[in-house]
């Protein structure tokens, strides 16, 4: 009899041990204890640990804190597809929008061609949801507006480049904010435009998107002066801020033989367009749902253009704060930021001073025969940190590993309502997760 007891309470204690073991598996949704608020997205594309590092050694030193950094929680991001194992641009966004894994080359279609049914049960994205519910929505991006950081939240097609009809549904979704690039894909052959002349022009549908937009009770802003100026009580935006993108995503050299910039100096930043977003958004009783990407952070690393590669990011950190700064004054908001690819390879390679003399230009190479950027290009000068705590400055050189979206160390990381759920590791579909609880409580 007392060997049956002893067995019974040896069993009894290992199902509480494995339990307890099973209850701190880090999954957004074993979690039940979370409120529903509001949800800022921010999508830094392209972004992997080393390309946070490089912003905050530039910027503020290797003792100094992004505003990335003073975020609450953080995981390692996994990013796979359904057929590959590093995400493209659209099918993790297809994934974020849905909490479903998909194809690379799904922009909101399965393989037979229909809607993704996300891990709501519905046929729609969490943003589509969002407008259905009648929560405030905006979507921001530093370049065109189909890109599929936030193109694909209220547009499906067969094909990512389908820019002239992406762009359609996106005018046509409901959401209440829309700001981004990409003029040309609003306005029919023909149609000169704010930003693009009449040959620029792409639609061949004989479709004026701006003037639909305005029907539909849209104010259209063309510029940061513009957009600023917006009155409080503004319901619905359309901000068109370039032809193309805002930014000229080519290498330092081909940059500098046109006397381009790395930004169009008229357009907001995405950080300013936060700004106006959370001031009209907030007025919204049922809530808000926005979701903003720093594009440039991926295409400028994508052309191993190193010096707009960090300038992205770091305009990608100062939109973190500004959400930041909002939280603390509504903390019934969450704050969720990750990438799904890590853009270029980029790594940071500092030395002394004796081995990168500041007056003298970089090797092309490393000895690996990997590509060397300096602050103005290949063979340049290095970069130069900001001080540390003690003052001192140090060169640094940026090293590539090839140009186009490698799997990388992806963090994601979250700050206020429900940011404890994210810990540990989390995949992609987790990111869904965690919006969607927030938003909808469920």
């Amino acid at each position: 009899m007392l060997k049956l007891l002893n067995r019974k309470i040896i069993v009894l204690i290992i199902l509480s041990f494995v339990i307890f073991a099973f209850s701190y598996i880090p999954r957004i949704s074993a979690n039940t204890n979370s409120r529903s608020g509001n949800v800022i997205f921010i999508h830094p594309d392209g972004t992997s640990a080393a390309h946070w590092g490089a912003a905050r050694m530039l910027y503020y030193g290797p003792d100094g804190r992004l505003n990335w950094d003073k975020m609450s929680n953080l995981a390692v991001y996994l990013g796979h597809m359904k057929d590959q194992l590093t995400a493209t641009s659209n099918g993790g966004a297809v994934t974020h929008a849905t909490g479903v894994k998909v194809n690379a080359d799904s922009f909101g279609l399965d393989e037979a061609g229909k809607p993704i049914v996300a891990l709501s049960g519905q046929p729609k994205t969490i943003m589509e949801e969002a407008i259905a519910a009648r929560k405030g929505t905006a979507i921001i991006n530093s370049g065109i507006i189909p890109e599929p950081g936030t193109g694909a939240f209220l547009a499906k097609s067969a094909n990512r480049r389908n820019f002239a009809d992406i762009t359609k549904q996106i005018v046509e979704s409901g959401a209440d904010i829309i700001l981004g690039g990409g003029e040309v894909w609003y306005l029919p052959k023909g149609t000169a435009g704010r930003h693009s002349s009449a040959e620029q022009s792409q639609r061949t549908d004989g479709l004026n998107l701006v003037k639909l937009a305005q029907s539909k009770g849209y104010k259209v802003v063309y510029t940061r002066e513009e957009l600023l100026k917006l009155p409080a009580n503004t319901k619905k935006v359309l901000g068109i801020f370039a032809a193309d993108d805002t930014y000229n995503d080519e290498s330092e050299e081909n940059l500098k033989k046109q006397s381009l910039p790395l930004y169009v100096p008229s357009a907001p930043t995405v950080t300013e367009q936060l700004e106006v977003t959370l001031r009209i958004l907030s007025q919204n009783r049922n809530g808000f749902f926005i979701v903003l990407e720093e594009e440039g952070s991926d295409n400028f690393c994508n052309f191993d253009n190193a010096v707009g590669c960090i300038e992205a990011v770091k305009r990608a950190d100062d939109a973190v704060g500004v959400a930041m700064k909002f939280i603390q004054k509504n903390p019934n908001t969450l704050l969720v930021t990750t990438a799904d690819s890590d853009a270029g390879g980029l790594e940071v390679v500092g030395a002394t001073e004796k081995d990168f003399p500041l007056d003298k230009p970089l090797p092309e190479k490393g000895k690996n025969g990997a590509p060397w950027d300096g602050k103005q290009g290949t063979g340049t000068l290095p970069f130069v940190s900001a001080p540390d705590k003690l003052g001192k400055r140090f060169p640094f050189v940026i090293a590539w590993s090839g140009f186009g979206d490698n799997s990388g160390a992806i963090v994601s990381k979250a700050h206020g309502l429900n940011a404890q759920l994210l810990h540990g590791t989390v995949d992609n579909t987790d990111i869904y997760r965690l919006m969607y609880r927030t938003l909808f409580g469920k």
